[in-house]
């Protein structure tokens, strides 16, 4: 994965670079598209494939944190950026230096005499520069007056919704899983890190779980989900709550996940969980009994959902 993640250490231009710029959150079906047209107008140029993006996401640096949850941590959409093939990634910091930059400026001291760009491949809600005054208008202007071309990337619809981000964290957060994989192109996961929880899992329900501290910031609704989890790139199926405990009247959101036919200490290990089916409401039980009995009616549920999920290839014989 070639990521460059300050333009000072770029000593010379990029190989005749056709270049998108975005934030990309997400990596969906539409920035997947721009990518392909990137791509491609690269190799008829005989050029580097490259795409711009920004950590953190500028809209946390304009509204002073007040930004949108995130659907992809940065390592985890610059891994998908890479694997999309790109050949150039530019993680660029956003500061507040950054976004005071002009429009022209950014266009002719950064595109053009640092990057080199001869192509530059846009979304139709491109804009950019200080107070986001650059936009497809000014760019086709300086392009046809310094010499590169601009192509513009209209919405992708699928089933007559327009795939953004936007869209998809709404999907998400109401726990609509197929929705938000359809527009992803993939399932929906978080990668977080395992630490010690309340023991009750395995001591008291039966059920030992991993309790993940997430590092991304979208999570789906409260509930119960069939999961497929990554361990040390092994996959395995799984079953996590999303919610609050309230049997045990607790009030802080945990990540609770029992990994089928597992027994490893991963405390510390950071994992990754794949969102494939919602199995039910979090709900307040009457008691351990009656909460035990229905986790082991979820994991049956599980096995059931992800042994007819296409690529749910579990370890340990559980699908």
């Amino acid at each position: 994965m070639n990521v460059i993640y300050d333009l000072d250490s770029l000593k010379q231009r990029l190989n005749n670079p056709v270049l998108t710029i975005g934030n990309f959150d997400g990596v969906h079906k539409g920035h997947l598209a721009l990518f392909d047209i990137v791509k491609k107008r690269a190799q008829s140029i005989g050029g580097q494939s490259a795409v711009m993006t920004f950590d953190p996401h500028p809209v946390k640096i304009i509204k002073k944190g007040n930004g949108p949850a995130l659907i992809t941590q940065t390592e985890q959409k610059l891994c998908l950026i890479s694997k999309a093939g790109i050949d150039v990634i530019l993680c660029i910091p956003f500061t507040a230096q950054f976004a005071s930059i002009p429009a022209e400026s950014f266009v002719k001291d950064i595109l053009l005499d640092k990057i080199g760009v001869k192509e530059l491949v846009v979304g139709y809600d491109y804009t950019f520069g200080r107070n986001r005054t650059g936009n497809l208008t000014l760019l086709q202007k300086m392009g046809k007056e310094l010499g590169f071309q601009v192509h513009l990337v209209g919405p992708v619809h699928i089933d007559h919704t327009v795939v953004s981000s936007t869209s998809i964290r709404t999907l998400v957060r109401e726990g609509n899983l197929a929705e938000a994989r359809m527009l992803l192109g993939r399932d929906y996961q978080i990668w977080g890190t395992v630490v010690k929880g309340a023991n009750r899992g395995g001591r008291l329900l039966g059920f030992p779980t991993a309790n993940i501290k997430p590092g991304d910031e979208l999570l789906p609704k409260r509930g119960v989900y069939a999961v497929m989890v990554e361990v040390d790139e092994r996959l395995f199926c799984g079953v996590t709550n999303v919610g609050f405990n309230p049997t045990f009247g607790e009030n802080s959101l945990s990540i609770e996940t029992y990994i089928l036919d597992f027994s490893e200490d991963i405390l510390g290990k950071k994992i990754k969980i794949k969102f494939l089916h919602r199995i039910r409401d979090e709900k307040t039980f009457g008691g351990v009994k009656e909460l035990t009995d229905q986790i082991a009616l979820d994991v049956q549920e599980a096995r059931r959902l992800l042994s007819a999920s296409p690529g749910a290839r579990c370890q340990g014989g559980s699908s």
